[in-house]
């Protein structure tokens, strides 16, 4: 294994991690700055916890008998939930984690980590869901855990609602859980929120980085009550800043801001996906979330040559076969997506 990479940025737009571009309003900003001031810093985190656990619950809609646990990040619940279910299968197996492929690497991560398997099932051709080979291997395997982002990283597109549907009621069958994983759901279509309720074995993940606040670290699942409670054991005490905290709440507070961010992101994902696609020799993929999956004739070199011009973007097509000679654009500024498309387009 290796550790998780994070590319130098400096000097360079900054196109490769999915964040929002835009800050705060400069009123918010020092609005903020002094609520932060007056934070107990000497203190541990106590009922403002609570609080945003209430915040978030009413901002996202928890169902009636659901519950919501708090994480530094989506992936320290990812972490936490493998060391849950570190339980061996009824055949004495270890116990496996399932995830279509090409996905979000901390998935397998966790899973090594945490000395478990990971089961890897390629999408298609064209990413979508390979229902028959998800079932199967759920058959086979008997994971502990299915995680389904919705939409997908690095692919950014959601998948059939009927297949997912059947694969969650396969894994609820042969007694493992569901990870609906709505990293991106800001600039999503589509929820499972309303389907959360049929079941009790489903989580749902979500997190407040690409809501805006990538910088604070705050991840959050919402699920059953006896299921979160299970999970909650091995949640480490106090892992959620006062600082984090604060400006979680103080962003709940201001949600219209961030709303109106977002649909500006949707706007600009829609231009720059007209745009990619009259870019001779440039295949795009669909997108609902805040990047757009392009392949292009020779992703090293439009990378290189993106990154000489000053734009940082992520180059995916190591990652997995099916993403061969692909790159990851996130969805910026206007100014920033128009610097990004003079840069790949003079790569080509």
């Amino acid at each position: 294994m290796h550790a998780y990479a994070v590319q130098d940025a400096s000097g360079l737009i900054k196109l490769d991690a999915m964040e929002n571009p835009f800050s705060l309003p400069d009123a918010l900003q020092a609005e903020l700055g002094q609520r932060l001031g007056r934070v107990a810093v000497n203190r541990y985190p106590g009922p403002r916890t609570e609080a945003l656990r209430a915040a978030l619950g009413r901002y996202a809609g928890v169902p009636d008998g659901f519950d919501l646990m708090l994480g530094n990040g989506s992936d320290e619940l990812i972490s936490l939930l493998a060391m849950a279910c570190d339980k061996p299968d009824p055949d004495g197996r270890p116990a496996a984690i399932l995830a279509p492929v090409p996905g979000f690497v901390m998935y397998a991560m966790s899973a090594q980590l945490q000395g478990l398997s990971f089961v890897g099932v390629p999408l298609t051709a064209d990413f979508e869901l390979d229902e028959a080979a998800m079932l199967a291997a759920i058959a086979e395997h008997r994971p502990a855990v299915v995680y389904l982002a919705y939409p997908n990283n690095p692919t950014a597109n959601l998948w059939d609602d009927e297949a997912i549907e059947r694969i969650v009621v396969a894994q609820g069958e042969q007694g493992g859980i569901v990870v609906m994983d709505e990293a991106y759901q800001p600039f999503a279509a589509r929820s499972y929120l309303g389907r959360l309720a049929r079941h009790g074995h489903v989580l749902l993940m979500r997190t407040l980085s690409k809501f805006g606040l990538a910088g604070v670290r705050l991840g959050y699942m919402i699920g059953p009550k006896a299921l979160v409670a299970e999970v909650d054991k091995v949640r480490p005490p106090y892992n959620i800043s006062v600082l984090n905290t604060e400006c979680a709440l103080f962003a709940l507070e201001h949600a219209d801001v961030f709303a109106q961010q977002a649909a500006l992101i949707r706007a600009e994902r829609e231009a720059l996906l007209r745009s990619l696609g009259q870019l001779p020799g440039v295949v795009t993929f669909p997108s609902e979330a805040n990047m757009i999956l392009v392949r292009v004739p020779d992703a090293q070199r439009c990378f290189d040559g993106m990154k000489r011009a000053g734009v940082l973007v992520k180059n995916v097509s190591k990652m997995h076969t099916l993403l061969h000679n692909c790159l990851r654009l996130t969805v910026g500024t206007p100014d920033e997506n128009r610097r990004m498309l003079a840069a790949l387009q003079s790569t080509l």
